[in-house]
């Protein structure tokens, strides 16, 4: 079945043929929709093409599609059960673990999704402060659900009453909102790094993490670092302890478990009262294969530096791109952290320019994105990279033609 013969199926019983930040129609014209398999560093479309992939399915595999080691450790706990009336211990083990690693976990909740993740961390700092109103980056992502969409579709405009917006990395817009609301803050919720889409990656301005753990604390609010997307390829112990600023509660997914579906919410000890009086669950949220693999996952990035790993791949990547726009005559921006990277094009208002080179890496098997940022992953070689690299040389060539 090929990728134009699903996308008719899939438009007969699906809303719009695909949905959410998946949908193929919202990228370049040559991106495939469906997919048949990965292996380490590579996925495959129904088509049967192979590319590089520099997406890693949106951020969660992080060692590589189907590591031998996380695939072992799913199929062990998958014969003694997953969905059962009760968590199994491996629910205790991955929150010693993650207890271990994180220096601001003194305890950890689990989930499903990054947006479950987000979520529970502000009803914590709810319940914690008896307070509303939440300090939120404009134009930050930290999930899907009514309060945190970035589009009003189905929502209501009091589901994000209670957020207060400021500019990320200014410490005077973080100070003004709080004024507007003085006495009334919850939470400040912030993403490690501006991870915007559409938009240059913008690193943590290191007085600005200080600053807004100093405002938290002077407010009595929680400090809450949305580390679904970079969270385990920045730092594993928490993606703002190199700055020295810990925060009180920190949302995870995407990379916990390479691939499998499971979230976290790790806290101080402060707060470990008011999570306990949350009703927050799932049916689905306590299953047990995905918690081994999560385990599986942390150990292994911490046993093999993988994130060391991923440093070294995304540097060579960033260099070689570099110089390939260049000789090409094109001024490029590459911004994010090296494990979290993206490109854009100097004028490229409309991304056009970007659109067109991101389906001529396609046509060449590298995947990656015009306006999302991009995943390394421990899979890949300095040779992965190399090869990927004359892939995008092409792409650079063909769009230098094309644009003149």
């Amino acid at each position: 079945m090929t990728d134009a013969e699903l996308r008719q199926r899939a438009l007969k019983v699906v809303p719009g043929g695909m949905y959410g930040h998946l949908n193929a129609a919202l990228f370049a014209p040559g991106f495939p929709q469906f997919f048949e398999r990965g292996e380490g560093c590579r996925q495959w479309d129904v088509d049967g093409r192979e590319y590089i992939d520099f997406m890693c399915s949106w951020g969660p595999v992080v060692l590589g599609h189907r590591h031998p080691r996380v695939e072992e450790a799913a199929a062990r706990q998958a014969a003694l059960g997953d969905c059962l009336n009760g968590p199994g211990p491996i629910m205790v083990e991955l929150a010693e673990l993650l207890v271990d690693t994180v220096p601001s976990a003194d305890w950890a909740m689990f989930s499903k999704n990054g947006t479950d993740a987000t979520t529970q961390a502000l009803m914590v700092a709810r319940a914690a402060t008896g307070r509303t109103k939440v300090l939120m980056a404009h134009g930050a992502y930290h999930g899907a659900d009514p309060w945190c969409t970035p589009s009003p579709a189905g929502t209501t405009p009091n589901e994000r009453a209670d957020l207060v917006e400021f500019t990320y990395n200014s410490l005077e817009s973080l100070e003004a909102a709080a004024a507007t609301v003085e006495g009334d803050v919850a939470a400040i919720i912030v993403t490690p790094f501006k991870h915007d889409s559409f938009e240059d990656q913008e690193l943590v301005e290191p007085a600005f993490a200080r600053g807004a753990r100093a405002l938290a604390d002077r407010l009595g609010a929680a400090l809450v670092i949305d580390d679904v997307r970079a969270g385990f390829r920045v730092d594993l112990r928490g993606s703002w302890e190199p700055y020295g600023v810990r925060p009180d509660l920190t949302a995870w997914s995407k990379a916990m478990a390479n691939g499998y579906p499971i979230a976290a919410v790790t806290g101080t000890d402060a707060l470990r009262g008011p999570a306990q009086t949350l009703y927050s669950t799932g049916s689905f949220w306590f299953s047990a294969v995905a918690m081994a693999a999560a385990k599986a996952t942390i150990e292994t990035l911490r046993d093999t530096d993988g994130i060391g790993a991923m440093e070294r791949a995304g540097t060579q990547l960033r260099e070689g791109l570099y110089a390939q726009a260049k000789s090409h005559g094109f001024v490029v921006n590459q911004t994010g952290p090296v494990t979290i990277p993206w490109l854009s094009f100097d004028g490229d208002a409309d991304l056009s320019i970007a659109m067109w080179w991101s389906d001529a890496c396609l046509r060449h098997g590298v995947y990656l994105h015009p306006w999302h940022n991009w995943f390394m992953s421990a899979a890949h070689t300095e040779a992965d990279v190399a090869r990927a690299l004359e892939g995008t040389d092409q792409a650079f060539a063909e769009t230098r033609a094309h644009f003149g």
